[in-house]
Order: structure tokens, then sequence, then C-alpha cells
């Protein structure tokens, strides 16, 4: 695949993946801020959804509402799917690299 078509291959991917994110997705349950939570006081714990990620080199968490988690999810897959799509371009390069060099000592040669 030459260099364009690479490129080319490269960016229609990551327009055809969005929504795309980096992390994980956690289901936990916490005790809520309220003082008197009737829920807390008997030991019950809120459910919630946690996005943990890293942001320059400190892992963050994010709270995530109910409606977004889906998407999350999707986005959390997709962006996996783009950090394979950058291991075969990093391939990608090498190959068109060593197929050019090939390419011009045939030329030389004949």
């Amino acid at each position: 695949m030459a260099k364009r078509d690479l490129k080319g291959h490269f960016l229609a991917e990551v327009v055809r993946l969005w929504p795309v994110a980096r992390g994980s997705l956690s289901y936990v349950r916490k005790p809520c801020i309220r003082p008197n939570c009737p829920a807390c006081a008997r030991g019950d714990k809120h459910p919630s959804w946690i996005l943990s990620f890293y942001d320059k080199g400190k892992q963050r968490c994010l709270y995530v509402p109910q409606k977004l988690v889906a998407t999350l999810r999707q986005a959390i897959a997709n962006g996996r799917k783009v950090e394979q799509l950058l291991s075969e371009c990093g391939a990608g390069l090498v190959y068109e690299n060593r197929a050019r060099r090939k390419a011009r000592s045939s030329k030389r040669e004949g």
C-alpha cells in the first residue's frame, strides 16, 4: 500500500470508527454524600459508572451518566481498533520503505 493510500486508509477508518476513547469503564457501588441517606444507612451503596483513563501520566476517574454508558463502551472498543490501526501503519511504513529501496536497486541493476 502506497504512503498516501496508508494515510488515506487510516484517516477513513478513524472517521468511520468515531467516537473513539481510551480508558476503561467500571461499574461500582459507592456511598453517597447525603448525611442521612437510608440506603447508605442500611449498607446499600449507590450504583454508578466510572471511566478510568490517563491524563498527562496521571490516572484520572470520571463519573459517567447512565445514558452515556453505551456510547462510551463503543468509543472504547473503537479506540482499541484505532490503536491496532496505528500498529499496522507503523509496519506498513517499514514495508513500504523496503519496497521502494528494492525498486530503486532493481532499476540500477537493469
